[in-house]
């Protein structure tokens, strides 16, 4: 005890000190963002503002509006490739100046985004729910809590992860020392969905600037109004740590646009379709740069009978809802025991049915509106498909009071039961608020279904029996896995995110994303330089000696042989041949 005694005293002096520590004010500047155009004036409540009538035909221009009303929002303009071209060369040129700025000073610029989200959360959720049509709480937790999440993240481990990482030398490099650097790629290239706009921008961008690099952003043409009011809070925030202009850029347009995009940088990430995600392989392989890929998701969600039904039901009515046009990583496959299954179904259909959708920011609605045009239709033809096969609807929930110009933007969320994989439903991604529940009898037949799919981001597995769940969710092909859980997994941000097959390949976020961002460099250099330094051996120095290929052999020995005698035998066998004089194999051809 006298030994622990005063280690235990340091211990807990440090944790005051540190906890003293966070009670000092920090020194975070402020910053101005101009949002007097992006403020909603009550524009969802009146009934004379214009309609927006989409047109098929894509222009030089990006239109934008409300999807939970068709309010009109504005237009940005198409780039064309010259003009990403000289973004991008723009980017790059600040990115030569940023690569020389200090931990300090990156670290500096977090926290001023943090300071203005956490100041300004209202603010970010209202644009991201006008522009893509999720509730204020949707928008919270997923664009909100995320982005600060990764920024608290980087600020406490960052810089821990870019450092040199020193690795082992093997027997034959003693005298060396082995690390691996991490330096910037250069311009990165982010190509992002419309579902999440402020997240879906800031987390390639804290990754990339964090890490020494520019990045051009393409944003959807269905997220442009909302991702071009975010850039101002991040060039805000570089300006005010004297970062370079343009070190940062956002990019409107159609295919075009993101073709010149993928074309000019030097590392590719793209959150999207399996479908457009195979063209940027294509168009990525003419320059071969790196390629991160998170694409479509069918999520299996699989409880099994000795679970607390109100609880598990409550999670996978949330887990359904964010697949409501706002979330690619919501559960579409429900997978439940049959001694649970007539309860579980009949709990979740009393939640579902409470649900209302209607515009977010006219009432208090549980669920927003469907942010793509006609999507509501590709969702109707799901339904009929299952039904026509024997499915049967148990129960929807509402739709409030909506403008006659945004019927076709809504869908009521839907339990489905008596499903199977013949059916649409259960193969092809949903994007919407549909819960088919397929019934299961044994462990390894959830495991069988969970897996019969051409998709692989994530599942959720939930058990009484905590050992049980882990078992079932190590054996399915997927790159995420949740517990007892549904989606937690991306707000521990030092974990990768990605997923397998047509989910895509690569990581963002952790360690791995952060360090995907980087060139990898190993580097090995003489530990006791110049005191000892590497010496080609006698036997194999030019012109080879006789004994060369026998001295080699002893080596490799000496050095990797299983047996320790063998060991020894082998370098007195080198040291041998090393003090004999060098008889090269000419001298003996010329004899």
């Amino acid at each position: 005890m006298a030994f622990w005694w005063p280690l235990l005293v340091i211990a807990f002096a440090i944790a005051i000190c540190k906890f003293l520590f966070m009670l000092i004010p920090s020194n975070v500047p402020s910053i101005d963002v101009d949002a007097s155009d992006v403020l909603d004036d009550g524009n969802q409540m009146k009934e004379n503002s214009f309609i927006y009538i989409p047109s098929r035909r894509q222009t030089d221009k990006v239109q934008c509006y409300e999807p939970a009303t068709m309010k009109y929002l504005g237009y940005f303009p198409a780039l064309k490739p010259d003009e990403v071209k000289e973004r991008v060369e723009q980017a790059r040129k600040a990115q030569k100046v940023w690569a020389k700025s200090s931990f300090k000073q990156r670290r500096q610029f977090l926290r001023i985004l943090l300071k203005f989200i956490i100041e300004h959360q209202e603010l970010i959720c209202e644009v991201s729910s006008r522009d893509t049509g999720k509730t204020m709480i949707d928008a919270s937790l997923g664009e909100i809590m995320t982005t600060c999440e990764k920024i608290t993240w980087l600020l406490s481990e960052g810089e821990k992860w870019l450092k040199p990482e020193y690795r082992s030398c093997g027997r034959s490099m003693l005298h060396k020392s082995a690390r691996v650097e991490f330096h910037p790629l250069g311009v990165i290239g982010a190509i992002v969905s419309w579902n999440y706009p402020f997240h879906n921008i800031f987390n390639p961008m804290l990754a990339a600037v964090f890490s020494g690099n520019s990045i051009v952003i393409k944003v959807s043409e269905h997220a442009s109004w909302s991702g071009c009011f975010y850039l101002r809070i991040i060039q805000a925030a570089l300006a005010a740590v004297g970062a370079p202009e343009n070190l940062v850029e956002v990019i409107t347009g159609f295919a075009e646009t993101g073709e010149a995009l993928v074309s000019s940088v030097d590392k590719i990430i793209f959150v999207g379709s399996p479908g457009v995600g195979k063209m940027i392989m294509r168009s990525a392989a003419d320059t071969l740069i790196p390629v991160t890929l998170e694409l479509g998701g069918k999520d299996a969600f699989i409880v099994c009978e000795d679970v607390d039904v109100p609880h598990v039901a409550q999670i996978a009515v949330r887990g359904a809802l964010q697949s409501s046009g706002q979330n690619c990583a919501g559960a579409e496959r429900f997978y439940v025991h049959k001694d649970i299954y007539s309860s579980f179904v009949a709990e979740v259909v009393k939640i579902v049915k409470s649900v209302t959708a209607g515009p977010p920011l006219v009432g208090k609605y549980d669920m927003g509106a469907i942010c793509m045009q006609e999507h509501s239709e590709k969702l109707q033809t799901l339904v009929n498909d299952a039904v026509d096969k024997g499915a049967e609807i148990v129960g929807r929930g509402s739709v409030g009071n909506i403008g006659e110009g945004a019927v076709d933007q809504y869908f009521p969320p839907t339990v489905i039961v008596n499903v199977d994989h013949t059916m649409k439903l259960m193969q092809e991604e949903a994007f919407g608020p549909i819960m088919p529940i397929m019934k299961f009898s044994t462990d390894e037949e959830a495991i069988k279904l969970a897996n019969d799919s051409k998709y692989g981001l994530g599942c959720a597995v939930f058990s009484g029996s905590q050992r049980r769940a882990r078992e079932i969710a190590s054996r399915l092909h997927c790159g995420i896995a949740a517990v007892n859980d549904f989606a937690s997994n991306y707000m521990c941000q030092s974990l990768p995110f990605g997923g397998v097959k047509d989910s895509g390949f690569g990581r963002f976020a952790g360690i791995e994303g952060l360090r995907a961002c980087c060139l990898v460099k190993s580097v090995v250099e003489d530990r006791w330089w110049p005191l000892i330094k590497t010496k080609i051996p006698k036997p194999i120095q030019y012109p080879i000696a006789a004994n060369g290929f026998e001295f080699q052999e002893s080596l490799v020995e000496a050095l990797y042989g299983l047996n320790i005698w063998d060991r020894l035998r082998a370098l007195v066998d080198v040291l041998k041949m090393l003090s004999e004089p060098n008889t090269s194999k000419n001298k003996n051809r010329a004899d």
